[in-house]
């Protein structure tokens, strides 16, 4: 059995309580500052997020259903930085044409399409009943 601490793994392990906590905060805003600085289609998706999150806010709806269309579109912005992670990760390991390289990408981009379509179906559901 392994006794050896996590730390040996990583030099990026072994932090524990507050100071993980604040490290990682630190990290996640390091993470949406390359994303925004970097990736076209997150800014553009945050700017959709800027524009339907207060009309969803807004609408006179149950708060089921406001938190349903917020939630949608929160979903759409976690899924492009997942997407921009596998994308800059894969083109870390190599920049050459692969066709496992181009089916993770095409795997990431259709999970942001299904994302952006989950957003049209939630928001003309609520909308429409």
């Amino acid at each position: 059995m392994n006794t050896e601490p996590l730390a040996k793994e990583s030099p990026f392990k072994g932090q524990t309580g507050l100071r993980r906590i604040w490290n990682a905060f630190n990290y996640s805003l390091a993470g949406l500052r390359a994303a925004l600085k970097n990736e076209d289609a997150f800014r553009q998706e945050c700017l959709l997020a800027a524009v339907l999150i207060p009309v969803a806010l807004f609408l006179p709806l149950p708060s089921v259903a406001r938190a349903l269309m917020v939630a949608s579109v929160m979903l759409v912005l976690i899924v492009e930085l997942l997407n921009s992670a596998i994308e800059a990760a894969i083109d870390r390991i190599s920049l050459d044409r692969h066709r496992l390289s181009k089916r993770a990408k095409d795997i990431g981009s259709a999970a942001v399409l299904i994302a952006l379509i989950n957003v049209l179906v939630t928001w003309s559901l609520v909308l429409l009943s």
